[in-house]
């Protein structure tokens, strides 16, 4: 199985012909699937231009929501809007809603979008305040305090949903491949080649999806889990255990790329 990895394309960023180009271009690859791990767009354009890039690929594309995708929106809806859309699509797969996916006889794949919970770093002290906080409805308006429990909320639930939706797919495949968009651990937050300090990995790490992770692959050494993120706009790759590893994809505003292809047995 051939599939393409995509993460942090931004396709509001890139007028119609450079997103019909990128189109082609996956398209040219003749994958079986594609991995897309968030930050498609912004929340009024995000459908139409899922719809669009699987009209080109004709392909199945499953894929995890960024905290971009929810701009000028609200989580509640954009997630309530993706999953509708995902029920009914021949080739839009919503990780979240799909479960565990089968890609063969060997490899599944599960996902969730995850968020930066603020456990990581220093949350109090920094000084980073993101877009997030103006411009996603479920954000605004909030003390640091109450931004702090919210986040950690956001966080909880993508563990929430990896701690149920894991073992199933690990009891039934030795390899199981994650989507996210967040960073499940700090080593995995790279910034030119070096991990985040305390100012960001607060906003840039899910260290609850990050624990769940590692205790099940921890019981589980016969298995292999790789997982794919993005969300730091650096690429790199974490050996957290000798069985699970974590790809951070990079990417660049206004230039939308292939991470990775990626040939499965």
């Amino acid at each position: 199985m051939r599939v393409v990895w995509l993460t942090d394309i931004h396709l509001d960023c890139v007028n119609e012909s450079a997103r019909a180009a990128f189109f082609d271009t996956i398209a040219a690859q003749r994958p079986d699937g594609v991995f897309l791990t968030g930050d498609i767009a912004i929340a009024p354009s995000l459908l139409p231009h899922l719809r669009t890039m699987a009209d080109v690929i004709q392909t199945p594309i499953y894929f995890v929501l960024g905290n971009h995708d929810f701009y000028h929106g609200s989580i509640a809806a954009v997630r309530a809007a993706v999953s509708d859309c995902s029920r009914s699509h021949v080739f839009l797969r919503y990780m979240p809603e799909a479960g565990v996916v089968p890609l063969t006889q060997n490899t599944a794949l599960v996902g969730h979008d995850g968020w930066g919970d603020g456990r990581y770093g220093d949350y109090m002290r920094s000084p980073v305040r993101l877009n997030d906080h103006i411009l996603i409805e479920e954000l605004t308006g909030l003390t640091q305090a109450k931004l702090q429990d919210r986040l950690r909320d956001l966080g909880n639930e993508a563990a929430g949903y990896l701690q149920e939706t894991l073992p199933k797919a690990l009891d039934r495949f030795k390899r199981v491949i994650v989507l996210t968009h967040v960073p499940p651990f700090k080593e995995a937050c790279w910034y030119q080649g070096q991990v985040g300090n305390d100012e960001w990995l607060p906003f840039f790490t899910c260290k609850a999806v990050g624990d769940v992770l590692r205790n099940r692959l921890e019981k589980r050494p016969e298995c292999r889990l790789d997982v794919y993120c993005g969300h730091a706009h650096h690429s790199g790759t974490a050996h957290i255990l000798p069985n699970l590893r974590v790809f951070t994809g990079e990417a660049h505003y206004g230039a939308p790329q292939i991470n990775r292809v990626i040939e499965l047995d």
